[in-house]
């Protein structure tokens, strides 16, 4: 797949570069990456997320130029896709606004675009971004740099996840050589917690459940928690980490009220069980150790059947 984008990139002068909303270090990483490499190409170039960029990312070169829409008249020769698993979600008519469409992404069961780079095997979207620019012979810069250390630093849980494979270590020892600064991305990352986050984790953490087997634990938001926080939903991120670092749990568990009638469950497995199963059972997907699924049904209700569907794989 790689010489075909190339060749697109190539050949093309107006680009497009999304990720799934609500992003991750992973979605911000790759796709400011992209789009500032493809700028520094001569490429005219629009990048863009409906939910912005968290601030944890804010940092990042380009964060400051990023779109929260397409304008209706927008028409591009290439759209990049990233790190989506399913084009509807970036949230935009993608389709309708380009000439070409291509997909990259790590997800399994991502089989959407003209053309369709999919790796499972990949330790995040920006290592396959990485991949591609090289075979640009594209000479990368420290900002690009940046974004693309950042997107790895994330997906592999600063290289503690089963997926920071050799090449997740060779491309960030690369990228560290060119002389980015990894205490000040660690730092804004890690280090620099908004005090409502915190509220909130403390009103999180006091509904941890662990089941009575041992192999799975929960914890639960309601809309009301976020509003007693006065923390944003962009401030979770990480919280399902909790329940999994519990010794004997193999199987973490978040539940996000959205709405009175709307849920969203996010799942991360130790690695022992495929948790994509457990979300495209109830309608969503993801990877073998972190799934999610919006379900549209009430908190309680979700929990519940979730809970159910646990107890009865770890007791068959």
């Amino acid at each position: 797949m790689i010489p075909s984008i190339v060749q697109q990139i190539n050949q093309g002068q107006r680009f497009l570069v999304v990720a799934h909303a609500g992003p991750d270090g992973d979605a911000i990483g790759s796709t400011l990456g992209l789009a500032q490499a493809l700028s520094q190409m001569g490429k005219d170039v629009v990048a863009l997320n409906v939910d912005g960029v968290p601030d944890t990312f804010a940092f990042l070169n380009g964060a400051d130029q990023l779109a929260t829409s397409i304008n209706p008249e927008s028409f591009f020769d290439v759209a990049f896709v990233l790190d989506a698993g399913a084009l509807e979600r970036v949230g935009v008519a993608v389709r309708e606004h380009c000439q070409t469409l291509i997909n990259i992404d790590h997800h399994p069961h991502s089989d959407f675009g003209d053309i369709c780079y999919l790796d499972t095997a990949a330790s995040a979207t920006g290592a396959m971004i990485y991949r591609l620019l090289r075979a640009c012979d594209f000479d990368l810069k420290v900002d690009v740099a940046e974004s693309l250390y950042t997107a790895i630093l994330s997906d592999t849980g600063s290289f503690r996840y089963s997926n920071a494979d050799p090449e997740a270590f060779a491309i960030a020892g690369e990228l560290v050589a060119m002389g980015i600064d990894t205490w000040k991305i660690a730092s804004r990352l890690y280090e620099s917690q908004p005090a409502q986050r915190m509220k909130l984790l403390a009103l999180v953490l006091a509904t941890l459940d662990i089941s009575p087997c041992g192999k799975f634990a929960s914890v639960a938001m309601t809309t009301d928690m976020l509003k007693a926080a006065g923390a944003r939903v962009e401030d979770t991120d990480g919280f399902i980490n909790y329940p999994r670092a519990v010794d004997g749990v193999e199987v973490a568990v978040f539940f996000r009220q959205i709405d009175e009638k709307k849920t969203k469950v996010g799942f991360r497995s130790r690695g022992l069980i495929d948790v994509g199963g457990f979300s495209r059972q109830l309608g969503g997907g993801g990877h073998h150790n972190a799934s999610g699924v919006t379900i549209d049904a009430p908190f309680v209700q979700v929990c519940e059947r979730v809970t159910h569907l646990l107890r009865q794989h770890f007791t068959d």
